[in-house]
């Protein structure tokens, strides 16, 4: 892949602001934008669609679609948009940039297309297009990790692994279907292993960075509690979550996949407690994460009762508070927050970036409502809508006020 032309010895940092080639072809500039941009389309789709009202040319159900596209669309853009800028600060190796980077948004954009035009182009060359971007992905970040011997953070290869193994048993689903039935998969399989290793990840970037960013900035504000840091206790959380979502892929509904959800939640609920979020109202930038690490043990507490109790409370309910909730706004957090300190600008949310956060708060939990029967009744259409409007709002307003940020280089 082409770099940089100039010395290691400078740094990749240094190497980011001595590159003259567009803005956008840095990693988190074009796959930050690139990811909310695609969370305002495939939204402003969805909704037509399941209404009747839009037909998509592709082979797909259209809520497997849906779910597709959020978790191997949206997600494994967020995804190389981060690692593409933190492997180089990981490894001390030069960062990818220019050409490479274009190359790699046009094999995820070439997905998308490929996804939504299955019904034409067929399944086979679908899952074969859909797929390479992920591959390449974690061949260009396997080669920086492996030549920089940083075996530290191999576990971001298994992360990419686990994601493309479960695209392929999504795509082998449709593919096969008669073959992945007799082993009981179907696409439910394979949308419920990329949401799982999503949740892991967040479990586990998100139990570095939590604390992390919360106690920098409770340092600089006096005396007082502060975050407690990764110890066995996190461990534990995160190695009871991993048992929880094992069994929910393999037996969504079986009593002990509830069970194990509960202790998830509870688990996870004491993690949260740990971080101190409660005195970080005064920085929206740093709320947030705690906002968004919210929804995981809220997602668990909710899988419990929708297998127990379905009649108060729908698995949609559960899901939607993973993936508009904890993957929604934790990417938010993360993108709008990256981006700001790569592009040098202060660490600070302003008005339109809390109006955001609110935008996606406010689509999680009315996506939540319309799962209950209780609640929603005869406005679960509506609730739904009024969710997509919100997710599709915020989003925009990501897009719009980041937009020269992101595509533009800062002032010098």
């Amino acid at each position: 892949m082409t770099r940089a032309s100039h010395p290691q010895p400078a740094g990749s940092a240094a190497i980011r602001r001595a590159y003259t080639g567009p803005a956008i072809l840095h990693g988190f500039r074009l796959f930050f934008m690139a990811a909310a941009i695609w969370a305002v389309i495939a939204m402003v789709a969805w909704i037509p669609l399941f209404r009747g009202m839009l037909v998509l040319p592709t082979g797909l159900g259209l809520i497997d679609w849906h779910a597709h596209e959020m978790i191997y669309g949206y997600v494994p853009a967020v995804v190389a948009g981060f690692l593409l800028t933190a492997v180089p600060n990981w490894t001390g190796r030069l960062p990818i940039l220019g050409r490479p980077v274009l190359l790699l948004g046009l094999l995820w954009l070439a997905g998308r297309l490929a996804v939504a035009l299955s019904g034409v182009v067929g399944a086979q060359a679908a899952a074969l297009v859909d797929l390479a971007f992920p591959v390449v992905l974690a061949l260009a970040i396997g080669r920086e990790i492996i030549a920089a011997r940083n075996s530290r953070n191999m576990k971001v290869l298994v992360i990419l692994a686990l994601l493309i193994a479960g695209n392929a048993l999504f795509h082998g689903a449709l593919l096969w279907p008669g073959p992945a039935a007799d082993a009981g998969i179907d696409t439910g399989t394979g949308l419920r292993v990329g949401l799982a290793v999503t949740l892991l990840l967040i479990m586990l970037v998100g139990g570095r960075i939590v604390p992390s960013f919360t106690r920098n900035w409770l340092a600089k504000r006096g005396p007082g509690p502060l975050p407690v840091a990764f110890d066995h206790l996190d461990g534990a959380c995160m190695a009871v979550a991993a048992v929880a979502l094992a069994a929910w892929i393999a037996r969504p509904d079986a009593i002990l996949t509830a069970a194990l959800s509960a202790v998830a939640a509870i688990a996870h609920t004491i993690r949260l407690a740990r971080w101190c979020g409660g005195r970080c109202g005064g920085e929206p930038l740093v709320l947030v994460l705690h906002l968004a690490y919210g929804f995981v043990p809220l997602g668990f507490a909710g899988l419990w009762l929708a297998i127990l109790w379905p009649d108060i409370l729908q698995p949609s309910a559960a899901l939607h508070a993973w993936t508009a909730g904890a993957i929604g706004l934790m990417t938010m957090a993360v993108m709008s927050r990256a981006s700001l300190g790569h592009a040098g600008l202060p660490l600070h949310a302003g008005p339109a970036v809390v109006l955001v956060y609110g935008l996606l708060i406010l689509s999680a939990v009315l996506r939540i409502l319309s799962g209950s029967p209780m609640i929603a009744g005869d406005a679960v259409l509506p609730l739904i809508e009024a969710a997509a409007a919100a997710w599709i709002a915020g989003f925009a307003l990501f897009v719009a006020s980041y937009w020269s940020i992101l595509t533009r280089y800062p002032a010098r």
